[in-house]
């Protein structure tokens, strides 16, 4: 435990637990930040850790806010020091594994007016909004099973900008076995999906199609090998493949803004506009192709990112 102590942060003061599946904690670490701290044998399942780390790399790699993180030393001393910072079970109390977790600076303190449930009318006070079509794209391409979850944090004008937080559903879910319809990853609220045009679209695209794929996977080498669980890996691969896929792209797409109901500024695309693929076709195209990718990577008894 002595050498992961100098080459990692540790986690050195506990300071309350906080909402959520998982029961994260939130924390002070060695370098003197704040942090919401996941264990590796949360409640919601293994894949967690590896979910929230790639979740947040994937959405930095396409410009979406979000909160920066790192793996957190958490030593036997601190959780004997801390019995407070311990899961509670329907069988009592469970003491969280000693090792690395994972630690995503936390946004609030210091006066910041930090926000998570927005009355429709201060939609329009957030500066970032459109960024929430970009980030639906990415969570159905990554198998996402849940709503997306953002925080707001005000500034002293009152403009509002979005941060997105919680990827632990990505890929599949906490254990990497769900499958859900791609509406189940839309933010709660479809009023925060305001009109866009359909060069705003082509952005989206744009944005997509820039990601560096070699880049990403290297980063997911980096993280710790506990965090690497099969099922974990593999969906992250599937993201990867979907995400390179210009025409299930663009179905994604096309199908998530003709699910909101709304006027939008079509321009001189207003035949590309009225294209209006189904939500069934869209799910199956992902199935077919996560399907299609499952046989060839099982064959090879390895997953293979091209």
């Amino acid at each position: 435990m002595s050498i992961l102590v100098e080459g990692f942060t540790a986690v050195t003061q506990y300071i309350r637990n906080l909402r959520g599946g998982s029961q994260p904690i939130l924390a002070q670490a060695s370098d003197g930040l704040l942090y919401v701290v996941k264990f590796t044998n949360n409640l919601q399942g293994p894949n967690l850790p590896f979910n929230e780390s790639m979740g947040s790399e994937l959405y930095r790699a396409c410009g979406l806010a979000g909160p920066s993180w790192k793996p957190l030393l958490v030593t036997d001393a601190f959780l004997d020091q801390n019995p407070d910072c311990w899961m509670q079970t329907t069988e009592g109390r469970l003491r969280p594994d000693s090792g690395l977790c994972f630690g995503s600076r936390f946004l609030g303190g210091n006066g910041i007016r930090l926000l998570e449930i927005l009355p429709g009318t201060s939609f329009k006070r957030i500066r970032n909004s459109k960024s929430f079509w970009l980030a639906w794209l990415i969570d159905i391409c990554a198998g996402h099973a849940d709503n997306r979850q953002a925080l707001f944090l005000e500034d002293a004008n009152g403009g509002l900008e979005a941060f997105f937080v919680d990827h632990g559903h990505l890929f599949g879910g906490p254990k990497g076995d769900l499958q859900k319809h791609f509406q189940a990853s839309r933010y709660l609220d479809p009023r925060i999906y305001q009109s866009v045009t359909s060069s705003f679209l082509l952005d989206v695209q744009r944005v997509i199609g820039s990601l560096d794929a070699d880049q990403l996977w290297q980063r997911m080498q980096e993280l710790p090998d506990s965090w690497k669980t099969p099922s974990a890996v593999r969906g992250f691969n599937q993201c990867l493949r979907t995400l390179s896929t210009s025409r299930l792209l663009q179905s994604v797409l096309d199908t998530i803004v003709n699910s909101i109901p709304r006027k939008n500024d079509c321009e001189d695309s207003r035949q590309q506009c009225r294209r209006t693929p189904t939500a069934s076709v869209l799910w199956l195209g992902i199935q077919a192709a996560w399907s299609k990718w499952h046989h060839v990577a099982s064959r090879a008894g390895r997953p293979d990112c091209a």
